[in-house]
């Protein structure tokens, strides 16, 4: 059992509120409460529950594949306004929500499915109450505060673990818990400028180029889902939780692969190759005579079928190409040499060409052929969820790319609207309806309906 911060200095009507509170925290501490969202899902991660203190990008995506995986992920949010990606509207998107609808988006909508929100105010000392009597039975807490942070709030490692022992506190940051730049601010497009990543993306001659997505948020946590699992096994063994961190700086550093391996080894300096690679010739786009294709030739004997199906066999036995090494040392000629055929033909033709021969090749395609592809329909990478808050009644949602013969993952229910389980996720934890009131009249809790503020076109 644990010690609730002692009230000093307050109004009889607040002590009793807080006693009353305190009281049915720890009363609820013995008893076995069983969401709903774990009674009814399943998949390998079912009856683990995750408190969610992140927001934005990198914390939501982590842990929409934890709830994905079958996880009791609750969501906590400001009830002023929630996470931020709720006001994230792309230009004309209003015409897909109700009117009233004004504190949800594609962008949210994107990375919080599977998830129950509640809205706690945690710079209230009864917010926090309500999160460390949630943290008294959860298994795991993901948050992204700047380090120190979680601490100065009542709310850092020492305490969670002080009355749950078994919890794993799993933190993301900019650069990390420890450095010169821990307290700095961290944003995807920061770690990849600094990680060095935008340094190698990009044309050759042209500017440093930004990937389409938020790459460095979503491999962060990629990273960080596997790590929370590894933990949960973990503690499986040895009874003991832990404290995990990462950050996007380490992510870009990490993801920098063999480019990085051959600064470190060999002291080589990385530049752009727009869709080339360092390495391998050829491998990247070309241009045909109606759009592009890709098309790769990663060992000799690929090389010697592609200039097969080029029709330019003596290309194998010039001594500029007749292996990767000097075709490396030799990429613009052959590049210039192979531009010059593959502009000759459209890429359906080019398609056909290809087909069968083993070679990897692939058009460029844009989303509504991506969408259209019919291995996209053939492993169920589009899904629709119900949504309330959409004039449809639905929204369709990114299919799961991981497939479990057994204990599958499921889409069960789509993201939920600012605060939609504050009650439930309350009651369980032991609370009645009457301290909930209280709590809601107080500014601890959001209100059902928080007054909310207005959209951001982006």
């Amino acid at each position: 059992m644990y010690s609730l911060p002692r009230t000093v200095g307050r109004l009889p009507s607040q002590c009793l509120l807080r006693q009353t509170l305190t009281t049915s925290i720890r009363l609820s501490l013995r008893r076995n409460h069983t969401s709903t969202a774990k009674a009814t899902s399943a998949g390998p991660l079912a009856g683990v529950r995750i408190l969610d203190l992140t927001r934005v990008l990198a914390g939501p995506f982590c842990t929409q594949i934890l709830a994905d995986y079958g996880a009791d992920v609750i969501k906590v949010e400001n009830p002023q306004g929630g996470d931020d990606t709720r006001l994230w509207r792309e230009a004309g998107e209003e015409a897909i929500w109700k009117p009233d609808a004004s504190n949800t988006s594609i962008y949210f909508n994107t990375i919080n499915r599977n998830k129950r929100s509640i809205a706690v105010n945690l710079k209230n000392e009864k917010g926090r109450d309500i999160i460390l009597g949630l943290a008294r039975k959860a298994d795991v807490i993901v948050e992204n505060f700047i380090p120190g942070k979680l601490d100065k709030m009542g709310l850092g490692y020492d305490v969670l673990k002080s009355i749950n022992p078994s919890i794993i506190l799993a933190s993301i940051s900019g650069y990390g818990a420890e450095g010169p730049y821990a307290q700095r601010a961290g944003y995807d497009v920061i770690g990849a400028a600094e990680g060095g990543l935008l340094h190698i993306t990009g044309e050759a001659d042209g500017p440093p180029t930004k990937p389409g997505v938020g790459l460095m948020d979503m491999c962060t946590g990629l990273y960080l889902h596997g790590a929370i699992a590894s933990a949960l096994l973990a503690r499986e063994r040895t009874g003991h939780g832990q404290k995990i961190g990462t950050s996007l700086f380490e992510t870009t550093v990490s993801i920098l692969a063999n480019v990085g391996m051959s600064w470190m080894n060999l002291g080589k300096e990385a530049h752009r190759w727009g869709t080339g690679h360092p390495t391998i010739v050829p491998y990247e786009a070309f241009k045909t005579k109606d759009s592009f294709i890709v098309v790769g030739a990663v060992n000799n004997r690929q090389f010697k079928t592609l200039c097969g199906y080029l029709g330019k066999e003596e290309l194998c036995t010039d001594s500029r190409f007749v292996d990767n090494n000097v075709r490396v040392q030799n990429r613009n000629e052959l590049k210039h040499i192979l531009d010059g055929l593959f502009v000759l033909k459209s890429t359906s033709e080019w398609e056909k060409i290809f087909e069968g021969s083993g070679m990897p090749y692939g058009p460029i395609n844009n989303l509504e052929k991506v969408f259209s592809h019919p291995q996209t329909t053939a492993r169920n990478m589009v899904q629709t969820v119900e949504q309330s808050e959409a004039v449809s009644g639905n929204v369709k949602v990114l299919g799961m790319p991981v497939k479990f013969s057994k204990s599958k993952p499921s889409i069960r229910e789509g993201p939920p609207s600012l605060g939609q389980h504050t009650d439930d996720v309350l009651q369980e934890l032991g609370l009645t309806s009457e301290v909930i009131s209280q709590l809601r009249k107080g500014g601890v809790i959001g209100n059902r309906r928080a007054s909310e503020p207005a959209i951001v076109t982006v």
